[in-house]
């Protein structure tokens, strides 16, 4: 999914990563392409993670994470990192989902498990603020309930506001039609792609078959 996703990143982009699955992204993208990443905490032009045993601890992303700061890159107070997010300046954000709706509504920061409780860190900043966002996320539960909703049940970080969802299954652009699969694994059958999809699907004429992800 990161290196699918990465591939949709164009050269000169500044982006942020949610915590989780999306910093993956960084690790696949394409080598020739030159990202400017973003954390909300207050880093610009974050590196690779360091080796180990050479990371400045006071150096981390929003996720606690060690990283590296890449030549011309800063950090920063985290107000004027959210003057970023608030104020159109990034590009990309991709976010994990608990819910995605037909409509575009993002659900990331809340569920009903009493075992999860609530983080929304700069979710709904980032959601609202980026010029397109793009979620990641598991295409079930996993207990297997669809992610993939008419409508979110869970709080909403933004509505309206995912333009496409990559998921283990298939990649799915918003649509005001709704949900419209262009790119399906192979091995996967439509059929099967509705049956774990609780909204209604639309598949693209040029229907693309993915090969199996490592």
């Amino acid at each position: 999914m990161a290196a699918r996703v990465a591939r949709d990143i164009p050269d000169g982009s500044y982006v942020n990563l949610g915590i989780g699955m999306p910093t993956l992204v960084a690790d696949v993208a394409p080598p020739d392409r030159e990202i400017v990443y973003h954390s909300e905490n207050g880093v610009l032009g974050m590196g690779p993670a360091p080796e180990p045993g050479t990371g400045d601890p006071e150096l981390i992303n929003a996720g606690k994470q060690l990283v590296t700061l890449l030549p011309g890159g800063a950090y920063f107070h985290h107000t004027d990192a959210f003057v970023m997010m608030r104020g159109g300046h990034l590009d990309i954000t991709v976010l994990g989902a608990f819910q995605v709706g037909a409509n575009g509504d993002l659900a990331n920061w809340a569920t009903d498990e009493a075992t999860m409780p609530p983080a929304v860190g700069g979710a709904m900043d980032l959601a609202v603020g980026a010029r397109r966002v793009l979620v990641m996320t598991a295409h079930t539960t996993k207990d297997g309930r669809p992610k993939l909703l008419p409508a979110c049940t869970y709080p909403l970080t933004a509505a309206g506001v995912v333009d496409r969802v990559y998921t283990d299954l298939a990649v799915l652009d918003v649509t005001p039609e709704g949900f419209v699969v262009r790119e399906l694994v192979e091995g996967v059958s439509r059929d099967e792609l509705q049956a774990k999809t609780a909204a209604p699907l639309q598949f693209a004429p040029d229907l693309i078959l993915l090969g199996e992800q490592p």
